[in-house]
């Protein structure tokens, strides 16, 4: 397979094949028109997209951010041309049904796929991603009108698509949103606020752009319980579809960030009176489903946008892993400590024993990163497609589980390894001449995007093992043990790593109880983020030790396979004996109920 220096298509082969065995989805009716084929192609034509119309732009759209004139928002030329590439490649419906115009891909094959697009312009591939969760929110939730008024649209890569829900004066905390919505006589909503940190919130690079926005009734409940869904237009349409007037949705401005600078980041107004579509002010909207249910309406996208954000970190991180590995090979520098001899010729950086600690620490976490991701893509597939019930729900549980982590995790370690990526570069890490710089800066903002850790760290100990009388963590749990009894009888070091593995799941389980024990909740989240971090590094562990089972079920070829399976094997020792002790001191402290940061007063500061 041919080498990229965005992501390692004989890993994904691996991760796909030899490891989730995805060929025999196509078992099943959705997939039946599928083989391993069609999805090896699928693969092959987004790796092929991705170097070609995205990656190329990436440095560009950088150092070009987008700019609006006050009429209008302005992009490079090359920013559109991608977006129309990826649109005819038919994956922005990769996912869905072929009555759509969907290709009815499995979601973990789907999630292969725009991982290239993610490691190669993370910024341009928002756009479209931004869509599709659009999208899948309305197949979910929308109407046969208004999936077929928005939607077959978006899939045509017509229409873009946002989510609105930040506020200036209430951030993440939703419960204190203020938008509201007036019904109209005619079945529509005019619409009054300020939405912010709005992604792909204006610019000009389709058609029309969908928001979807929560904002209030008049005399719904208060907090989060009365919060609605809209579709707000920015431009609406004719009876027949065609363009029509301009809504009332008016660019304020735009946010300029760290990184993700290609992307346009907003400031909306709505309800302004700019525009005043049918002669008056307010923007029209139209709702989603129910009064009052938007918040478990849009976390229906949120979720899925959380699994996106993690499959972001990984793939900047993996992009980011491939190019300091190209630059230790390639960069001549010192001797070995063995032989100092200045008048011999020096030696590639990768002959360091440094250097390789730090491709050792990047490998394992990009790599183990993107286990998970496509392992939470498997379960998605198994939630919509298992022949039992029974197997559906056990899939739905553990994805709720997993999802904290498979955003968390990868956010922030796949974020070290971007830092790493720079040292491996050591001076020239720090400039624009490398990529390896914009890389950790477009990577630092998924720490943030949808919900930061400490948000995610309170719905995974404050819900997500909790919910239904703590059934969710167990069945996590199980999972983990299962895959280290199969390692207990493979005997020889896979049976070593299943019993470290199983000491650090025992761990979780009491450091669980200890928590939720103390009859506090604020004691018991106090340090939930240091919990979100111990039990994430007990998931890669789990999935270090998958894949060596996979490697050892390949047998150890001796011909071009043998470097790629002794690097598998090499990364999960180093994730068990330098990564997962780590969660030992955390676990000591989280059943401490160390009460530090709680008992920490402001004036302390």
């Amino acid at each position: 397979m041919s080498s990229s220096m965005l992501l390692s298509r004989r890993d994904l082969a691996f991760l796909l094949h030899d490891w989730l065995d995805v060929a025999r989805l196509t078992e099943r009716p959705r997939y039946a028109e599928h083989s391993r084929e069609t999805f090896d192609a699928a693969l092959d034509l987004s790796a092929r997209v991705a170097a070609e119309r995205f990656a190329t732009h990436n440095r560009a759209a950088d150092l070009t951010e987008p700019t609006f004139d006050g009429r209008q928002v302005h992009t490079i030329p090359q920013v559109k041309a991608a977006l129309d590439a990826f649109a005819q490649t038919g994956l922005l419906a990769a996912t869905m049904d072929s009555a759509i115009g969907g290709m009815q891909l499995p979601h973990v094959v789907a999630a292969a796929c725009l991982a290239w697009f993610q490691a190669a312009n993370v910024s341009t591939a928002a756009y479209p991603f931004l869509t599709l969760g659009n999208a899948n929110l309305l197949l979910a939730h929308g109407s046969a009108e208004q999936i077929d008024t928005w939607v077959r649209p978006m899939v045509e890569g017509r229409f873009f698509g946002t989510m609105c829900l930040s506020e200036p004066q209430a951030g993440s905390s939703l419960a204190d949103l203020t938008s509201r919505a007036e019904p109209q006589d005619d079945g529509t909503y005019r619409l009054f606020g300020t939405k912010m940190w709005i992604s792909g919130g204006d610019h000009e690079l389709a058609e029309n752009i969908v928001h979807l926005v929560l904002a209030r009734l008049p005399g719904g409940p208060p907090g989060v319980k009365g919060i609605s869904l809209f579709i707000v237009p920015k431009v609406l349409l004719d009876a027949d579809g065609a363009l029509g007037p301009r809504n009332d949705v008016v660019l304020v401005g735009l946010n300029h960030k760290l990184g993700y600078r290609g992307t346009t980041n907003t400031v909306l107004n709505f309800g302004e009176g700019v525009h005043r579509p049918y002669g008056r002010p307010g923007a029209v909207g139209y709702l989603v489903g129910e009064p009052h249910q938007g918040l478990a309406q849009m976390f229906y996208l949120m979720n899925e946008a959380r699994i996106g954000v993690g499959a972001g970190a990984t793939a900047l991180g993996y992009t980011g892993y491939l190019k300091s590995l190209a630059y230790a090979r390639q960069r001549p520098q010192g001797r070995p400590v063995a032989d100092r001899d200045p008048t011999t010729p020096q030696v590639p950086i990768v002959a360091h024993a440094d250097v390789r600690r730090m491709l050792l620490a990047q490998k394992s976490y990009v790599e183990g990163a993107l286990a998970l991701i496509l392992y939470c893509g498997r379960l998605l597939d198994e939630e919509k497609t298992a022949p039992v019930e029974a197997d559906r729900d056990r899939a739905h549980l553990l994805m709720d589980v997993l999802t904290p982590i498979a955003k968390s995790w990868p956010s922030q370690w796949c974020l070290a390894a971007n830092d790493l990526a720079i040292q491996v570069h050591g001076g020239y890490g720090y400039t624009r001449d490398h990529d390896v710089e914009q890389h950790w800066r477009d990577n630092r903002l998924n720490p943030i995007h949808e919900g930061t850790h400490g948000i995610q760290a309170l719905d995974l100990l404050g819900r997500k093992v909790t919910m239904r009388g703590g059934a969710g963590l167990e069945l996590l749990l199980e999972t983990i043990r299962a895959t280290a009894t199969r390692a207990w009888k493979a005997e020889g070091e896979a049976a070593d790593l299943a019993g470290r593995l199983g000491v650090a799941v025992d761990r979780v389980a009491t450091v669980t109880r200890r928590l939720h024990g103390t009859g506090d909740p604020e004691l018991a989240l106090a340090n939930a983020t240091l919990y979100l971090e111990a039990v994430g590094h007990v998931v890669i562990a789990w999935m270090w030790l998958e894949q060596l089972l996979a490697v050892e079920a390949s047998g150890s070829p001796s011909g071009p396979d043998a470097d790629f399976l002794a690097g598998k094997r090499q990364a999960a020792r180093y994730f068990f004996r330098h990564e997962l002790p780590r969660t030992g001191p955390q676990f000591d402290l989280l059943e401490s109920l160390d009460r530090t940061t709680l008992d920490t007063r402001e004036s302390w500061f």
